[in-house]
């Protein structure tokens, strides 16, 4: 079966990363899902950006969490782009969405919004916090959920099932064959980050994952073949 192919931040390889541009870049390269990372503004919007600090990102400086949306608006994130709104990147793509919970607060504020938009069936909330997903799944209760995990990855079959997710999230460096068994054991899906080399995508493929997350489309077309 070919892996499911997830593009990350859109497909931050070849575009600024979590912009419009780059989602759309995504979706146009057919990706199966589409991941982005959210935090909250100032004034309590679900912006997407990766980072707590606007620095590495844009052309400006400071705390995602004390600029409001009209002041993280004026920056350019990369080739004239802006950052974007969650409800924004919903209606510029059709692909599937990883949205992950970067800051623990906007757990309330994206269940909302996906109550408030109808998308039980599109996205899957992902995040490294457990104490979001749970928020999350005492919102949504139906919602799909992903535990994200790096130097955790050990311990991530346990932690994602008592949490009621489906899926764990996983830096490939700490993935071995043991967690997925586990995890597969436990009949969770298991998918890596991030998968931008042909060797990357091999032992991701020895190692029997459900799906990569990669920045780079040729690495999506290799592994949905």
């Amino acid at each position: 079966m070919p892996l499911l192919t997830v593009g990350h931040r859109g497909l931050m390889g070849v575009e600024p990363e979590n912009t419009l541009r780059s989602f759309r870049r995504a979706d146009r390269a057919g990706l199966d899902m589409i991941e982005l990372d959210l935090h909250l503004s100032k004034d309590g919007r679900l912006v997407v950006i990766h980072d707590a600090e606007v620095d590495r990102t844009t052309d400006g400086s400071g705390r995602v969490g004390e600029l409001t949306l009209q002041e993280l608006r004026a920056l350019d994130a990369g080739l004239g782009e802006r950052l974007p709104l969650f409800e924004e990147v919903v209606e510029a793509v059709a692909a599937p969405l990883q949205a992950e919970i970067k800051d623990r607060a906007a757990a309330r504020v994206l269940a909302e919004e996906i109550e408030r938009l109808g998308l039980q069936d599109r996205v899957t909330v992902i995040s490294f916090h457990g104490d979001a997903l749970r928020e999350t799944r005492e919102l949504l209760p139906e919602i799909p959920l992903a535990l994200v995990s790096g130097r955790s990855t050990g311990s991530a079959p346990e932690r994602a099932a008592k949490l009621g997710a489906g899926m764990i999230s996983c830096e490939l460096a700490h993935l071995d064959a043991g967690v997925v068994a586990r995890a597969h054991a436990a009949g969770l899906k298991v998918i890596s980050w991030t998968v931008n080399t042909a060797g990357e995508l091999d032992r991701a493929i020895g190692l029997g994952l459900d799906g990569v997350v990669t920045d780079r489309p040729e690495i999506a077309l290799s592994a949905a073949a």
